[in-house]
This record gives structure tokens, C-alpha cells and sequence, in this order.
């Protein structure tokens, strides 16, 4: 991955939510129809939530965000090169989530598949207007 790919991914996580419709929409299709889940408090989502972010012009990075119960949180992306770490805020705000850090911010939401797993949905801006999106599943 670029120099350019690591930084877009960690400013959208850490100050952002990402861009996961269209990525839940391809993935998640062969899993049968989604239900979306309006998060009534951030308890609901705490926790390790693991899965792939998407930025333009890179490859697919893995990545961990963790929620803890005060709203902060932390994201590791893993590459080639290392890892990588940021952090940043979450607000609830009309059962959507609120990301906001450094260098951008975002929108994630939950859904869940036929099977009952849940997954994250994030969009995210970055300071630079350019956008990321990633689709993570949760640990629980």
C-alpha cells in the first residue's frame, strides 16, 4: 500500500466513519436481506469490531475499530508495513453514530444480516474531501 493509502485510511477512521452502503450491499448480499438497527445507546456497540475499509485509489486494508462506553475510540489498521493506530469520538445521534476525529469525520450504521450478525457500516470525509468506507462485523 501507498504512503498516501495509510494516511487516508487512518484520518477517515480516526476522525471518520466510512462508506459501507454500497460495500454491505456486495457483500453482505449473498447473506440474505439486511435489517438496519437503530442503536439506542452506545453500550450497544462496544466492543472490538473487525473488518475491511476501503479507500480510494488502495487495496482493501484490515482493520479493528474498539468502542468503549464513554464514546472513544481506537483503530488499528493492519498492513505489509506494520500497524497503524488513531483514535477518536463517537456521539448517538438519531440511532446513527457520529465519528469524528483529527482529520475528518463520519456516519456509521448498523445492520444485520439474515443470519443475525451485525455489521458496521461506515462513511467517512476526510479533511481532504476524499472518502473512505468500511464494513466491519462485530465480536460479540
Amino acid at each position: 500500500m501507498t504512503a498516501r493509502g495509510v494516511r487516508l485510511l487512518w484520518i477517515a477512521l480516526t476522525a471518520t466513519a466510512l462508506i459501507g452502503f454500497a460495500a454491505l450491499q456486495v457483500g453482505c448480499a449473498s447473506l440474505g436481506p439486511v435489517t438496519p438497527v437503530a442503536v439506542s445507546d452506545l453500550g450497544s456497540v462496544v466492543g472490538t469490531w473487525r473488518g475491511v475499509v476501503y479507500g480510494p485509489g488502495s487495496e482493501p486494508e484490515s482493520v479493528e475499530l474498539t468502542i468503549r462506553e464513554d464514546g472513544s475510540y481506537d483503530v488499528v489498521s493492519h498492513q505489509e508495513i506494520g500497524e497503524s493506530r488513531r483514535s477518536g469520538k463517537i456521539v448517538l445521534r438519531d440511532g446513527r453514530l457520529l465519528l469524528d476525529g483529527p482529520k475528518g469525520h463520519g456516519v456509521a450504521t448498523v445492520v444485520t444480516n439474515a443470519a443475525g450478525d451485525r455489521v458496521m457500516n461506515i462513511e467517512a470525509t476526510l479533511s481532504d474531501n476524499s472518502t473512505l468506507s468500511a464494513e466491519l462485523s462485530s465480536g460479540r
